[in-house]
């Protein structure tokens, strides 16, 4: 087992032997016997217990042990100061801070660089702080698969006594992330509805945490196809962002209620929505989900019957992942400028597009299926346009396996109307109506 997967902790019994290891050490170093120590409060045989590992002494007395032998009472707990417990904590806030601002290749190098002053520490609270952390730096930069490793020993970690449930819900909640990332959305909706629960039964103020699970299980739903479901939980996560009064959450609201609206047609009230998102992120100073937001712009003005706007709204989409080197951004601006290319008839253009995002997106099949399948089918289409026929299917096919792995049958559906399209070019004309019967029955079969 590697050390970021490791799920070992000290049993109370083991820690408790190192606890009388640096009794014992201190008591001779400052020339005192068992009995001498113990003076008239405990007795030689209770000292030598503690010594020996056989009882665990409470906070009380060890903060009374540590005066008497003019110690911090955090080192003759845990064999660590206060002050070096401090810098700790300063430099996990460090590697948080740089999460936060999306710097997350420097976050990944700050918490390599701390895991050894985490473990001289013997602190669960601050192992679960520092892979909760790290786990989440590396799923924000594409090691997801490590994130979920990280996560499930800080999990097993959090059983233990000293947790709430509000501490277990938030490592459930990422855990759910991760697992939407790996687009195992069943998963996904399991842990964050047992995050909710979590979070609600421990009777805590948790209402930040409630609305991150409410606006993912949203994502969930909506990947899903199930419109109804993903709305009232992205208006709930809304409500209580406002609630709550945090810029940030209440712009990731809005965020979330625009794709929802997209999905469902109301594509005034997404661009409406995507626009209140982009004036509060603009005030937080967060280029790079700006940037998010003008793609999903971009691709609302295109519904809207606007191309060239859509056109400049993605251009500068992905500037803006260039600039803050967000490689999967960019890449997902590039096939929202394919499609707008394949739109207007630009064949070449279309071709372009989809072949840039393709590469910046390889080696990320585990979470961009559906920005992978998509491109995948404007380069099918521009192939088609200009009679490239087997390499026109080669690609329609690819993106059908990728949206198989999503089971996600309207995807499949898109797939297999470019496969009909396909036959239709080539004059079969039964294959045609068999693709295009079984899309027309798979969306019949799914709600929208």
């Amino acid at each position: 087992m590697t050390e970021t997967t490791s799920t070992t902790r000290p049993t109370a019994a083991s820690s408790g032997g190192r606890l009388g290891d640096r009794l014992r050490l201190l008591r001779v170093a400052a020339g005192l016997t068992q009995t001498e120590l113990a003076g008239e409060r405990f007795s030689k045989e209770y000292v030598s217990q503690i010594e020996r590992g056989k009882t665990r002494p409470t906070v009380e007395t060890i903060e009374w042990l540590a005066g008497r032998l003019a110690v911090d009472p955090a080192f003759l707990t845990s064999g660590v100061s206060t002050d070096e417990r401090g810098r700790v904590e300063a430099l996990l806030a460090r590697a948080e801070a740089l999460t936060q601002a999306h710097r997350h290749k420097e976050a990944i190098a700050e918490y390599e660089q701390v895991r050894s002053d985490v473990r001289a520490t013997n602190s669960a609270p601050l192992d679960v702080r520092a892979r909760s952390g790290e786990a989440w730096a590396r799923m924000e930069e594409g090691d997801v698969r490590t994130g979920v490793e990280l996560l499930i020993g800080a999990r097993s970690i959090a059983e233990s006594e000293g947790f709430s449930d509000l501490d277990r819900a938030e490592l459930i909640f990422r855990l759910g992330v991760c697992r939407y990332k790996l687009s195992s959305i069943g998963t996904a909706i399991a842990l964050f509805d047992e995050a909710l629960s979590l979070a609600e039964r421990s009777q805590l103020p948790c209402d930040v945490l409630r609305a991150d699970v409410l606006g993912w299980r949203s994502r969930c739903h909506r990947r899903g196809r199930d419109y109804e479901a993903a709305r009232e939980d992205a208006e709930r996560a809304l409500e209580l962002a406002r609630a709550v009064g945090d810029r940030s959450m209440i712009a990731n609201g809005f965020f979330q209620a625009s794709l929802v609206a997209e999905r469902t047609g109301h594509w005034l009230l997404s661009r409406n929505y995507a626009e209140k998102a982009k004036a509060l992120y603009q005030e937080l100073n967060d280029e790079r989900t700006v940037g998010r937001l003008m793609n999903n712009l971009g691709g609302l003005n295109l519904l809207l019957g606007k191309p060239q706007e859509a056109i400049e709204q993605l251009k500068a989409s992905f500037a803006v992942a260039v600039a803050v080197e967000a490689q999967a951004d960019a890449a997902v601006a590039m096939g929202g400028l394919g499609a707008v290319h394949l739109q207007l008839g630009d064949w070449d253009e279309a071709d372009s597009h989809a072949r840039e995002a393709l590469r910046l997106l390889d080696g990320r099949e585990d979470e961009f299926l559906v920005e992978i399948g998509q491109s995948r089918i404007v380069l099918g289409r521009s192939l088609l346009e200009r009679a490239r026929l087997d390499e026109a299917e080669e690609c329609f096919r690819a993106a059908d396996t990728s949206f198989e792995q999503l089971s996600s049958i309207g995807h499949r559906a898109g797939a297999w109307v470019a496969l009909g399209d396909l036959a239709a070019r080539r004059g079969d004309d039964a294959e045609a109506a068999r693709r295009y019967r079984n899309a027309a029955e798979a969306l019949q079969e799914n709600r929208f």
